[in-house]
């Protein structure tokens, strides 16, 4: 996807994943906004640079977590584009983020195609 007006943020509570992720990216021709560490950190950061789309790590130190983060952009944003990323893999996890209005789940250890095809697919929806 190479798309100028792509941008996004990433929030992760591990440094080398958003390191990695935000190269994986841009590599791919998305722009990455800003990179955050914390669910507070994401609310923060979405409703500043208001990114066409946020990559969001669901377990993080409570009691700022993806959840939380999710929850507080779908208050300001409901048709907010939020791709949650985890390693959770329970029926509740999904359940709940399902309810709070996930634009998509990926578990990791993920292949960044397959977060493209979501990506292109998310934004084709959007057009």
């Amino acid at each position: 996807m190479k798309d100028a007006d792509l941008t996004a943020i990433i929030i992760d509570d591990d440094d080398n994943t958003v390191v990695t992720f935000t190269e994986f990216l841009q590599f791919n021709g998305i722009r990455v906004i800003g990179t955050g560490y914390t669910g507070k950190d994401a609310v923060k950061m979405y409703e500043k640079l208001r990114p066409r789309v946020v990559f969001l790590d669901v377990m993080m130190p409570k009691p700022h977590d993806g959840f939380f983060a999710l929850e507080n952009i779908r208050k300001t944003s409901p048709d907010a584009t939020v791709i949650m990323i985890t390693a959770d893999l329970t029926a509740q996890t999904e359940d709940r983020l399902r309810q709070l209005g996930a634009s998509a789940i990926v578990y990791k250890p993920f292949e960044i195609k397959k977060i493209i095809r979501i990506l292109n697919e998310l934004m084709a929806k959007k057009r």
